[in-house]
């Protein structure tokens, strides 16, 4: 397990709320295998991108991120800050809403940039949903972490995790929390190379859409990568494209009963 480093600074009333709950929750139901934790960067902004592969596993990440003396920040749809538990936990840790697939989205990337450029920790789910890969790998991925790394320089560092799922499955609001605790693992990568690309960009210029495309890919092969590491397994050599397959970007991919029941 990765040693663990001291929170530096205040964790504020947030954080100062939800720490003693949510850890002792996780330490009842998770057994954890973190690796390479200290390749999460002590201070100065950064982007931490993961795969996303159960509602629960943005709690897992919160804790490797905490334990390594960061504050995560997070790019989170914009419904979790209305639940009636959830929603004043994450405003008052100053979570960062997201407006899917409207002109707001530009809003959050913009509170991103601020966030990284003030040194802080922004957690980013490249693919902006749970996978959908029949699979568990993770899927195409989105730009919002290149795009904030290439405006701001930080370093992007990729965390591939397995495990959450048995938790929670995806796309499920019936958690098994009886034992025995179900085994998350997450790997910590080495930052991303960007600086290519970054050269590539005039000062003050916006990247255009190939160095984007280039960047995100980068970004998504080294998430795959740890992923595989961890499950030994060899990943797909194409990744999983929701809208190629017909469904919906964002949401429940499933109808009728069975949704109804999982949600359940």
């Amino acid at each position: 397990m990765s040693v663990v480093r001291r929170l530096q600074g205040p964790r504020g009333l947030g954080f100062s709320v939800a720490v003693p709950i949510i850890k002792p929750l996780l330490w009842a139901t998770v057994s954890r295998d973190w690796r390479e934790g200290l390749r999460i960067p002590a201070e100065g902004g950064c982007v931490v991108a993961l795969n996303h592969n159960s509602h629960v596993d943005p709690l897992t990440a919160a804790h490797l991120v905490y334990d390594r003396g960061r504050l995560p920040r997070y790019l989170a749809k914009s419904g979790l800050f209305t639940t009636p538990v959830i929603g004043p936990f994450m405003r008052a840790a100053g979570q960062i809403p997201v407006e899917r697939e409207s002109a707001a989205a530009a809003g959050a990337f913009d509170a991103a940039v601020e966030a990284v450029r003030a040194g802080e920790c922004v957690v980013v789910y490249p693919e902006g949903t749970i996978t959908r890969d029949p699979d568990g790998w993770p899927m195409r991925g989105k730009s919002g972490a290149a795009r904030i790394a290439l405006r701001t320089g930080c370093p992007v560092v990729p965390v591939g995790q397995w495990g959450a799922q048995a938790l929670l499955a995806p796309y499920s609001g019936r958690p098994h929390l009886l034992p025995p605790r179900k085994r998350v693992t997450m790997l910590v990568g080495e930052p991303v190379d960007l600086d290519d690309l970054r050269a590539r960009v005039a000062p003050g210029a916006e990247p255009d859409a190939e160095i984007v495309v280039e960047a995100t890919e980068r970004i998504m092969r080294a998430i795959v990568g740890l992923v595989a590491e961890i499950r030994d397994e060899v990943p797909p050599a194409t990744l999983f494209d929701p809208r190629a397959a017909g469904q919906r970007a964002f949401g429940n991919p499933k109808r009728g009963p069975q949704a109804r029941e999982e949600a359940s």
